[in-house]
C-alpha cells in the first residue's frame, strides 16, 4: 500500500491488531465529524448573526425614513410670515416674527385707504417666464416702489426641481432667499435681482451653493456666515416644501385667485395679470387699472392673457 495513503496512521499502529486499528479508525471517524459539527455550528452562527445585523440595519433605515417622512415642518424664516416678504421704500423690509411649524401664514394688510398700491410676485427662480418679467418690468417696479406709495411682496416657491439635473434648485434657492430674509432682510431685493440677473438656464445644475452665497455678499447682507450656514444647510427647506403646498393648494388672500396654477404669479391690488410677461406697456396699463386711475394717452388695453407655465 502507498504511504502517502497511510499519512493519517499513528506511528506503532502496525502493531496493532485487526480490530484495534479498526476501533482507531472509528475513533478518528467519531472525531472529525464531532469537529465538522462545531464548525456547522459556528458557520450557521455567524450565518445568524449577519442576517439579524442585517436586518437591524434595513430596520434603522426604514425607521430613519419614516422619521423623515413625518418630521414636523421646521419654523419659517422670520420678516416672512405672509409666506412672502413685503419690501417698501429704500428696499426696506416689513418686519415680522417667524412663523412656528404649526402656525398659519398671516397676510400682509393692505393700506387702500392711503393709496398704497399692493404688487404680489409668486416666482421660481429657475423660471424662464419670471426671468422675462423681471428683466422687462423690474425697473418699473422698482421706480414705483421707490415713490414711497408702493409695496412689493415676493413669495418664492419651488415647482421647477425636476428641471436642475437632480440639484433641485429651485428649493436650494427659495430656501437661499428665505435665509436672507431671516438673516438680512433689507438686502432682500438686492439679493432678489441679483438671483435673476445670473439666472441659470433650465436642464442644467443650476447655480451652486458657493454661487448663491457669493451673490448673498454682493448684495452686502449682514450676517454674512449666518446666511452662508443657511445656505449650507438649507435651514429652510421644510419650510419652503411647506409654503409652496400653500401657494399651490390655496387660498391666496386678498385676491382674486383661489390659488397659484405657475410661475410667474403677479398680483396688483389683489387682481392677477394675465398679460405679457415682456410687454412693459401692457403692465402699466395693467397696474393704472388695478390702482382704478384713468388711463392716459400712452396707455394701451391689457392684451389677451398669455399662458401660464403649469406647475
Amino acid at each position: 500500500m502507498n504511504e502517502d495513503r497511510l499519512s493519517n496512521v499513528t506511528p506503532g499502529d502496525g502493531r496493532l491488531s485487526k480490530n484495534e486499528k479498526r476501533e482507531a479508525a472509528r475513533d478518528k471517524a467519531r472525531i472529525l465529524r464531532e469537529d465538522q459539527k462545531k464548525k456547522d455550528r459556528r458557520t450557521k452562527f455567524l450565518l445568524q448573526g449577519g442576517i439579524i445585523l442585517a436586518s437591524l440595519a434595513t430596520v434603522a433605515v426604514i425607521a430613519l425614513m419614516i422619521v423623515n417622512s413625518v418630521r414636523p415642518v421646521g419654523p419659517g424664516p422670520q420678516n416672512m410670515a405672509s409666506d412672502g416678504i413685503q419690501i417698501s421704500q429704500g428696499s426696506i423690509a416689513t418686519e415680522t416674527p417667524a412663523l412656528k411649524s404649526d402656525d398659519k401664514p398671516v397676510a400682509n394688510k393692505r393700506d387702500e385707504a392711503a393709496g398704497i398700491l399692493d404688487i404680489q410676485m409668486y416666482v421660481d427662480y429657475l423660471c424662464p417666464v419670471c426671468g422675462d418679467f423681471e428683466k422687462t418690468n423690474g425697473e418699473y417696479i422698482s421706480s414705483l416702489m421707490e415713490n414711497g406709495k408702493t409695496t412689493v411682496e415676493i413669495h418664492p416657491i419651488t415647482i421647477l426641481d425636476r428641471l436642475s439635473q437632480g440639484t433641485k434648485y429651485s428649493t436650494r434657492a427659495a430656501n437661499a432667499a428665505a435665509c436672507v430674509a431671516n438673516y438680512s432682510p433689507n438686502q432682500f431685493y438686492d439679493f432678489h435681482n441679483l438671483l435673476y440677473a445670473n439666472q441659470p438656464a433650465e436642464n442644467t445644475t443650476g447655480l451652486t451653493d458657493d454661487q448663491l452665497i457669493e451673490f448673498a455678499t454682493q448684495a452686502k447682507v449682514e450676517s454674512a456666515s449666518d446666511v452662508s450656514a443657511c445656505i449650507n444647510d438649507q435651514e429652510f427647506k421644510s419650510w419652503v416644501n411647506a409654503s409652496t403646498a400653500r401657494a399651490l393648494n390655496g387660498p391666496i388672500p386678498n385676491s382674486n385667485i383661489d390659488k397659484v396654477q405657475g410661475t410667474p404669479t403677479v398680483l396688483v391690488n389683489g387682481l392677477k395679470y394675465e398679460g405679457s410677461v415682456s410687454d412693459l406697456a401692457s403692465f402699466q396699463a395693467f397696474v393704472l387699472q388695478a390702482t382704478g386711475a384713468d388711463f392716459n394717452e400712452q396707455s394701451t388695453p391689457t392684451p389677451t392673457p398669455s399662458a401660464v407655465p403649469a406647475p
